[in-house]
């Protein structure tokens, strides 16, 4: 069989990353141990992630332009062809530069971001959402794009083909794209900020209100938590010595994506996508840190816990 395609939907920007000894205090200077530029952004990194474990990944996203006018951009393009993404779904917005974030990676792997997106950007639409959707055997989009990626997933809705949401960014839970994605994974930062509450579960219980999609949320070193009829069940993840937590969540939705496509159960696609986070982690480089799928299944191999387990 070919390989699933998967379409990466949502924002994209170019990454510079400083490796730090301790994240910089307010009005300091420090210099870096180490500097380096990426393609970034969480669907253009889930598709790095997805083209390296041996799916066909795809990348829609707006960005500047035109070539030529736009480096920012034109360095992003460059790098994902390096890594076999076709972003010919990519939509060039002249006149406008593509975002960049400032990152700093501190000696415990951990990082903060600062990320600068030009407006117009965030607020442009798809010329041809239904074309874009139509190639797709799943879609995997995350929320920094709301006003882009939702006429995709609506496309894809009427296609009935699986939704992966990736929320990412504090919303509200009647949001539209919880209601129409298949499946939703909340980083644990904002299943809290968008139900204001201060507990997975609980804030988990409160988007099944507004929802029928399943529902998860990684954790960082944490168990990721999902409901399976009405309960709470626990995903193990992988006890790694972090090196770079950067793209790590990326790293889980594009595993996690690929798996449901190739027909593995929930909890073993979160499995899976925690192997492949998880050794992302262990590596610097963000979305140049994505493992290869032959690292993955050795990882699953050498570990035998149960993909799911109780409270």
């Amino acid at each position: 069989m070919s390989a699933p395609r998967i379409l990466c939907t949502g924002i994209l920007v170019l990454d510079q990353v400083f490796h730090v000894k301790a994240i910089p205090a307010r009005d300091t200077k420090v210099e870096a141990e180490a500097f380096f530029v990426v393609n970034g952004g969480c669907a253009a990194n889930a598709a790095v992630a997805v083209a390296r474990l041996g799916g066909r990944a795809m990348l829609a996203s707006p960005m500047g332009g035109p070539a030529g006018a736009d480096d920012n951009g034109d360095r992003v393009l460059a790098a994902l062809a390096r890594e076999h993404v076709d972003t010919s779904a990519c939509q060039r917005l002249d006149g406008l530069t593509t975002g960049l974030s400032a990152i700093f990676v501190d000696a415990g792997g951990d990082r903060t971001i600062v990320t600068y997106r030009d407006p117009r950007i965030a607020a442009a639409r798809p010329r041809d959402a239904e074309a874009v959707a139509a190639a797709a055997d799943l879609v995997l989009a995350d929320n920094r794009y709301p006003d882009f990626v939702r006429p995709i997933c609506e496309a894809a809705h009427r296609r009935q083909i699986p939704i992966v949401l990736d929320a990412d960014k504090t919303t509200t839970p009647d949001d539209a794209l919880l209601s129409i994605a298949s499946h939703v994974v909340f980083s644990s930062e904002c299943l809290l900020t968008t139900t204001g509450v201060d507990d997975l579960e609980t804030g988990l219980n409160i988007i099944t209100r507004h929802t029928q999609a399943f529902l998860a949320v990684s954790n960082g070193p944490q168990d990721i938590l999902f409901l399976e009829h009405g309960s709470v069940r626990r995903v193990p993840v992988f006890e790694i010595d972090a090196v770079d937590t950067l793209a790590a969540g990326d790293a889980l939705h594009g595993g996690f994506a690929l798996a449901l496509a190739e027909g593995r159960g929930e909890a073993e696609a979160l499995r899976f996508g925690a192997a492949v986070a998880g050794l992302k982690c262990s590596r610097l480089g963000g979305a140049g840190g994505m493992p290869a799928r032959v690292e993955v299944e050795a990882l699953l191999a050498a570990d035998k816990a149960p993909p799911a387990s109780e409270p």
